[in-house]
């Protein structure tokens, strides 16, 4: 799960740099969320491993 997180917090950071950047306007929005919704889950998955008692690798 982790994996996935971090997957797409990448994800949505390229498209956030897109988007603010002016080449895409439209997916700057997009983006935002995309992005607050996977550093959330980055951050659930984080707690979620600490509280199983693995370190992280």
């Amino acid at each position: 799960m982790l994996g996935w997180a971090v997957t797409f917090l990448i994800i949505a950071l390229i498209a956030g740099a897109l988007g603010f950047g002016g080449i895409a306007g439209a997916s700057a929005s997009i983006a935002q969320v995309l992005f607050v919704l996977f550093l959330i889950l980055f951050v659930i998955a984080m707690v979620a491993r600490a509280v199983r008692g693995q370190p992280p690798t």
